[in-house]
């Protein structure tokens, strides 16, 4: 089993040498940095909004005089910011940009970070099984991960959004926030799993060939043992680098479904919405979409940097 890991020096753990490289790594820490800061904002959401005084629902355009004009655009110049509201005011409804972005991000996370987590399990189960036992098992599944990537993704998410949302909702019924969340999940999930799960298989079969799992069938080890000591271990490279990949893709996935209307909807905060309102109004209030596309961009670009980060951290090879 041991030889299945690099030769380290004495006293340092692949993992430590992982963390120490990187370290050295200022662009994937300045990358996490920001990561993090995202997620705090997530879920801090509801202190956020505590502490400043304002909730992503109330229209406080609406409710108060001198915050909308006439065509209902804030009255103040970029976008009504100012000492009271720091990001500015939603168009039309008036509501408050910053909670609408904080709560927004929440939502969109917490459905990204779900998807994730459901997609690298079945990718794990489903790509070591076909890797390790080969034969029937491995046929079925690789033919299966065919017919699913043969599926044009984006048509087919926008096409069965509204068909798995019926499934839960009468549709002559209002369909609850959480209904739609976990209708999201389930669509993204359905068609998110597949790569992995093929770069799984892939690295599971030239690892059942090695020494060390040979010789831990012959010292009578069973199959679940060998998958759980001998070939998980040395598959968290690909499954940790992936995952950082595949996180920011399902939240831009997730804000377009909503952005065409059949992801999250009015008056949940999200990000896509936020996109699909600020694409109505730029012409006349191009502030309001500074602050989402800002942050989107900001989100994104910083995931895929910590996982380059990840991927060279891993690979010594790699590492800068």
């Amino acid at each position: 089993m041991a030889s299945a890991q690099r030769t380290v020096p004495a006293g340092r753990s692949p993992g430590q040498l992982m963390w120490r490289r990187f370290r050295r790594d200022r662009t994937g820490v300045a990358s996490a940095c920001v990561v993090v800061f995202f997620f705090a904002f997530g879920l801090l959401a509801p202190v956020i909004s505590r502490l400043y005084g304002k909730d992503p629902y109330t229209r406080y355009g609406q409710e108060r005089e001198g915050l909308l004009n006439e065509y209902g655009y804030p009255i103040k110049p970029n976008g009504g910011i100012d000492s009271e509201f720091w990001f500015g005011l939603e168009p039309v409804l008036g509501r408050d940009v910053l909670t609408q972005l904080v709560y927004g991000i929440r939502t969109s996370l917490f459905i990204a970070v779900a998807v994730t987590a459901a997609t690298v399990l079945t990718a794990m189960v489903l790509g070591v099984v076909a890797g390790y036992l080969g034969g029937k098992a491995d046929y079925f599944i690789g033919r299966t991960i065919d017919l699913l990537m043969a599926f044009p993704n984006q048509l087919f998410f926008v096409a069965f959004m509204p068909i798995v949302v019926a499934l839960f909702v009468d549709p002559t019924d209002e369909t609850p926030t959480y209904i739609r969340v976990v209708a999201l999940i389930l669509v993204l999930w359905f068609l998110g799993w597949m790569s992995l799960a093929r770069i799984l298989r892939g690295a599971t079969l030239a690892l059942r060939e090695r020494e060390f799992v040979e010789a831990a069938k012959v010292s009578g080890a069973s199959p679940w043992r060998i998958v759980r000591k001998e070939l998980l271990p040395n598959l968290m490279t690909p499954i940790l680098v992936q995952a950082t990949y595949m996180l920011p893709n399902f939240v831009t996935t997730a804000a377009a479904l909503s952005f065409l209307g059949v992801g999250i909807v009015e008056p949940t905060p999200d990000w896509g919405r936020m996109f699909a309102t600020g694409a109505e109004v730029y012409q006349d209030d191009i502030t309001y979409m500074f602050f989402p596309g800002g942050a989107m961009v900001l989100f994104i670009v910083a995931f895929n940097l910590l996982g380059d980060s990840v991927r060279d951290a891993f690979d010594p090879r790699a590492a800068r």
